[in-house]
């Protein structure tokens, strides 16, 4: 059964001396794809400045601002609607035999077809000293194992919040078996990848309305590549495989990639920056 949902997405910056000038991208929209029916989008400032739009090179809409006069403070607010289809994650046709499937994922054409996504990046380095263990078992399917491995990263770290910021390296991740959503991610798509499977990590947004655990602003995590099925998403922050309560936005290599905020601020001295997502739904 599909769901409207609407989301509220604001954001408050307070700087401690004037800026001189600003640039900012914001990443926020949800994606319109085969799933989600984006139905409107606004966006707003306190600034009133004129916001322009452009395509990121992963293809995904991004929101842009530039400040040209003085100020201190700026808030920004964005109201999304769209229809989330149900989503059933199982409903695909298996692969003919479980060893073709491994031999089909090494072969020389799948690799540089999905090369992006099978590339280690800062976020995404397994460090030798703290190395975790996970291998695939070849005598069952890959979407079996990948299931293991998102259940393996769901217990292998808790969830924590203010232990790690947006700059935290998994050495410093595993040390310590403590994250929020991000480092969940980023663990699942270093061990997947390291296996030679394909991984996306992705940012939306989650209708935590069932208790899930996740941040209070934008949510992500990872999207596999199986021969068999395409992209599927796994969520192993709460070990679970992504349905109809998951919004996407973006999708990158980690989450550089798909930074809800970027931008250049001309300006000394602190800042402080809040955040606030709501997400509603209700069956249509």
């Amino acid at each position: 059964m599909a769901l409207d949902y609407s989301i509220n997405y604001k954001a408050e910056n307070d700087y401690q001396n004037s800026v001189d000038e600003a640039h900012w991208q914001f990443l926020i929209v949800p994606e319109q794809n085969s799933t989600q029916q984006l139905l409107s989008v606004d966006f707003r400032n306190s600034l009133g400045l004129e916001k322009s739009y452009s395509i990121n090179g992963f293809g995904f809409r991004t929101i842009r601002l530039h400040a040209t006069k003085k100020f201190g403070k700026i808030s920004f607010e964005a109201s999304f609607k769209l229809i989330k289809k149900d989503i059933n994650p199982f409903d695909f046709d298996a692969f003919p035999a479980v060893e073709e499937e491994y031999q089909y994922i090494k072969t020389l054409d799948f690799q540089v077809d999905f090369e992006p996504f099978l590339k280690t990046t800062r976020f995404t380095r397994l460090p030798e000293a703290h190395l975790p263990g996970f291998q695939l078992d070849q005598s069952i399917s890959l979407f079996e194992n990948l299931q293991q491995l998102n259940e393996w990263t769901f217990k292998f770290l808790n969830f924590e919040t203010g232990v790690t910021d947006v700059n935290t390296e998994l050495d410093e991740v595993i040390r310590n078996r403590k994250g929020v959503c991000q480092d969940f991610t980023h663990l699942f798509c270093a061990l997947a990848r390291q296996n030679g499977v394909p991984v996306r990590y992705v940012s939306g947004y989650l209708h935590q309305g069932n208790g899930y655990f996740g941040d209070s602003q934008m949510h992500a995590w990872a999207e596999a590549f199986m021969p068999s099925a395409g992209w599927i998403g796994f969520d192993p922050t709460n070990n679970l495989l992504v349905n109809s309560n998951y919004i996407k936005v973006s999708h990158g290599k980690d989450y550089r990639d798909c930074s809800p905020l970027k931008g250049v601020v001309y300006s000394e001295g602190a800042n402080e920056t809040k955040y606030s997502v709501e997400v509603s739904a209700q069956q249509q």
